[in-house]
């Protein structure tokens, strides 16, 4: 077993974190990357601009790795877009000397077991090495062995479909040709689909303001273009920010460029719109929903963009004994950390190996997938992460189990039970506080509820 390579799945920027850690600390690794490049699910939204500067996008095993081939490093304090970022990182790890004999592309993982035993045998089971069922390229199959997978794999080809229910709407297959599930380049290469149309954009996180962006920007050149931004919720508080109060200020600067354009009516906002069904008509789409008044129909519209989430990808770990949070999907332990349910501030502690391991030993979940369908993650979190499972495969526990993290707080409390607020509710209008328990605790002396403590540093979507 430990003559075999640890197996990585992704080479994006966590699946290529882990392996620069396992190369610093002398473990063979093999890296299968589905798309041709590494970075290729990051290279779909190139032209997206990143609210976290450089000094937060690069994982410190990988930094030595490119270091040591002579790579210049960039501005730390610029905004790279994703095609910077896989330009001048993803791209240079990757064709490391370290790094380039290791990866795979157009390598698929379809299916991860046992070589020998299936699920339910329990007996030595962690003495069969795990078998992974590779598609290459040219559509061969093959298996290979590892002593262990870090699945770094993500959600972004696993989007979530438009209907509020999880499931796909009435018309929503039959229309799949004018419905985008990324973030389209409408000032770029896809300004010919939504230059001089009507677009809705359904989601409340930060894909779906950018997308808004690019098309209010388009409307000023293009007049006819419209945008019509659809929302579940009613509750906009997290997408639209803390503005001057988010340690990442153009993530805050994202928010409320949004608000400004809401309110100035430039973009028609229609919120608490569950949609039911996609209809077409006289060869536009239009969208029924419900609504907290009744029944209600948006239409009618050229294009619709989904900017909804994603979800994991579970059919490749079937023969493994997975422990997943029942409605997030995420690695079990994670969930109650990270669920919108309970914890209203979207805080997470740092967390690494234990919380990230499964009942099948030496297979981990990590990056933005070991979230599930959560909506929260920054880059920052997977390096940690990946550097704690590192250690904990070689075997070196004091550095496994010590997990630091300390990420840039968002300045803002929301809260999924819309009614309720963060922690209470929303602090008063006038205090230093992020919620009605926090505003509490510091009248009384104390430094706050706990809710945006460092140990409890907030996180911030961010595609991978």
């Amino acid at each position: 077993m430990r003559e075999l390579p640890v197996a990585v799945i992704g080479a994006g920027p966590v699946g290529l974190a882990a392996a620069a850690n396992l190369v610093s600390r002398g473990l063979a690794v093999k890296v299968y990357e589905a798309g041709a490049a590494a970075g290729a699910n990051i290279s779909d939204w190139g032209h997206v601009r990143l609210f976290s500067p450089w000094t937060y996008n690069v994982d410190p095993a990988a930094r030595s790795l490119l270091e040591k081939a002579g790579w210049q490093a960039p501005d730390e304090a610029a905004y790279p877009t994703g095609a910077e970022l896989v330009r001048e990182y993803l791209a240079p790890l990757a064709k490391s000397p370290a790094l380039t004999p290791v990866i795979e592309y157009g390598a698929r993982v379809k299916a991860i077991g046992r070589r020998g035993v299936d699920k339910v045998v329990s007996r030595d089971r962690e003495l069969h090495p795990f078998q992974l069922t590779i598609v290459d390229s040219d559509g061969r199959v093959r298996r290979e062995l590892a002593r262990a997978v870090i699945d770094a794999s993500g959600t972004w080809t696993s989007p979530n479909p438009l209907g509020a229910g999880g499931v796909t709407v009435e018309g929503e297959e039959t229309s799949r040709d004018r419905i985008a599930y990324s973030i389209p380049d409408a000032l770029g290469r896809d300004r010919v689909s939504y230059a001089k149309r009507t677009t809705v954009v359904v989601g409340a996180g930060h894909s779906a303001a950018n997308v808004l962006l690019d098309l209010a920007e388009l409307a000023a050149a293009e007049p006819a273009t419209k945008a019509i931004w659809l929302t579940r919720g009613s509750n906009l508080a997290r997408v639209y920010g803390g503005g001057a109060n988010d340690q990442l200020a153009a993530r805050g600067d994202l928010g409320q460029k949004l608000r400004q354009l809401v309110e100035s009516g430039r973009i028609e906002l229609v919120a608490s719109f569950a949609i039911t069904a996609v209809r077409q008509s006289n060869g536009q789409l239009a969208l029924d929903g419900e609504t907290p008044e009744g029944a209600r129909t948006v239409g009618t519209v050229d294009r619709i963009v989904v900017c909804t989430g994603q979800r994991p990808d579970l059919a490749l770990t079937r023969e493994l004994r997975i422990a997943l949070d029942p409605w997030l999907e995420s690695a079990k332990a994670l969930g109650p950390m990270i669920d919108p349910n309970l914890h209203s501030c979207g805080s997470v502690p740092p967390h690494g190996h234990r919380v990230l391991s499964h009942p099948e030993p030496g297979f981990y979940t990590v990056g933005i997938k070991s979230y599930g369908r959560a909506p929260t993650f920054l880059m920052l979190t997977g390096y940690e992460q990946v550097r704690s499972v590192v250690a904990a495969i070689a075997g070196d526990m004091a550095a496994a189990d010590n997990v630091q993290l300390m990420l840039p707080e968002t300045g803002v409390c929301t809260s999924a039970p819309e009614s309720a607020g963060c922690c209470g509710g929303p602090a008063p209008s006038d205090a230093d506080a992020c919620c009605v328990d926090d505003a509490s605790a510091k009248a009384q002396g104390k430094s706050g509820c706990g809710c945006s403590s460092s140990a409890k540093t907030s996180e911030s979507t961010q595609a991978q």
